[in-house]
């Protein structure tokens, strides 16, 4: 066997079982989970139709690079969301099954382990898979903590210029899981210029971008950024985004990568390989999917709706506020992460997810210590009961 696998962790969703081994939550109270980022509002009515209109396709194989239409309406997409030039949809855009399964084999197909010790960077707290494509891939993961004490942004000064010159890949994802925030065009001026300097990959995890809360201020992207700043050839960037949260489509595992042509062609030649298509009726679905924001917008405004009543009744007890985007509080706990999340499921019978789950010791400190990651995925009732009852919580602490 790969000896790399040894390497792995447990997922956090196992060792959150393994935290409530014994524990029986109080029956008095209904079952809520705000602990995994799974949307839980409806699919819209069109994307379930296209795939049942479009089932006569499943007869035939899939092309890896998918069907043309499917990639015109994501550059279409992309184009219009970012105010970008034409992106090419025969060259810089592949459909994907779902983000994570790109984030993990894009490592795969990116490090080359000919080289001495090659390191991926990765956000801390930060997504496993970063971590775990990164060991399977051959290389080292190390880490850039973010903390509130400068609001999570990514201080890339905490990497000695020896770790730089080893790294090939840098994951980073914005907005944020679990922090919610979305990096500022400083950041990837900086970040663009150790590119250069180094020569590493980015990936752009992009997965949220389609959850934020103004209308008129919609999250900056890695190519947004790119093109602002005079680099349209998207050299060494390439982004992935999903469907799963933006449409309430997590089953279909639709999402796509975009970026810089080179890569994307040499990626291309891995994923012939992979053999990772798309499904057919899922392609037609996905191309209708991007076609359409009205749904979009009507998902905003249930999140919207959820935050702002949210923040406000926890105002006074427990420390959040609004994320920049995304649909997760990243919330300071009064007791352990790990006290305070078995409380929560004993007594309340609430799920969320330790934050020292999704982080990593590194310098020192782990910076998922002393949080929780709540995800306000249900509806609106079951997320204010919720939050009732995680208030109750905190009371008894203060």
């Amino acid at each position: 066997m790969n000896s790399n696998l040894n390497k792995l962790q447990p997922y956090p969703f196992q060792k959150l079982r393994k935290l409530f081994e014994g524990i029986a939550p109080n029956s008095a109270h209904s079952r809520i989970d705000l602990h995994i980022g799974e949307p839980k509002h409806a699919t819209p009515d069109f994307i379930r139709q296209a795939i049942a209109d479009n089932l006569d396709k499943v007869a035939s194989y899939p092309a890896t690079l998918g069907v043309e239409s499917l990639r015109n309406c994501i550059a279409a997409w992309l184009t219009q969301r970012y105010r970008l030039p034409a992106i090419n949809p025969e060259t810089q855009v592949i459909p994907v099954n779902g983000s994570r399964e790109a984030l993990f084999s894009f490592a795969q197909a990116v490090i080359d382990t000919s080289s001495r010790n090659p390191v991926v960077v990765c956000p801390n707290p930060f997504y496993q898979i970063y971590e775990g494509a990164a060991f399977l891939a051959g290389a080292v993961p190390d880490f850039i903590n973010a903390l509130p004490a400068n609001n999570f942004e990514l201080d890339f000064s905490q990497l000695s210029d020896e770790t730089w010159s080893r790294t090939q890949l840098i994951y980073v994802c914005s907005p944020s899981n679990p922090t919610g925030r979305v990096m500022s065009i400083d950041e990837w001026r900086q970040l663009f210029a150790l590119s250069d300097r180094y020569g590493f990959v980015i990936a752009a995890d992009e997965c949220y971008s389609e959850i934020y809360f103004d209308e008129t201020k919609p999250p900056l992207g890695a190519l947004e950024a790119a093109h602002h700043l005079g680099r349209n050839d998207f050299s060494r960037l390439v982004v992935f985004s999903s469907l799963s949260k933006r449409s309430n489509v997590p089953g279909i595992r639709s999402g796509f990568v975009a970026g810089d042509a080179a890569i994307l062609k040499k990626y291309l030649l891995y994923r012939t390989y992979h053999g990772c298509t798309m499904n057919p009726a899922v392609q037609v679905a996905s191309a209708a999917a991007w076609s359409d924001e009205l749904h979009v917008a009507e998902n905003r405004r249930q999140y919207r709706e959820k935050f702002s009543k949210a923040t406000a009744s926890l105002e006074g007890t427990l420390p959040v506020s609004m994320p920049d985007a995304a649909f997760y509080f990243w919330a300071k706990t009064p007791v352990s992460d790990l006290e305070f999340t078995q409380q929560l499921h004993r007594d309340y019978n609430v799920t969320v997810l330790p934050g020292s789950y999704l982080a990593r010791n590194v310098r020192g400190i782990n910076p998922g210590e002393n949080f929780v990651r709540i995800a306000l995925v249900a509806p609106l009732v079951p997320c204010m009961e919720a939050i009732d009852r995680i208030k109750s919580l905190v009371l008894r602490h203060i």
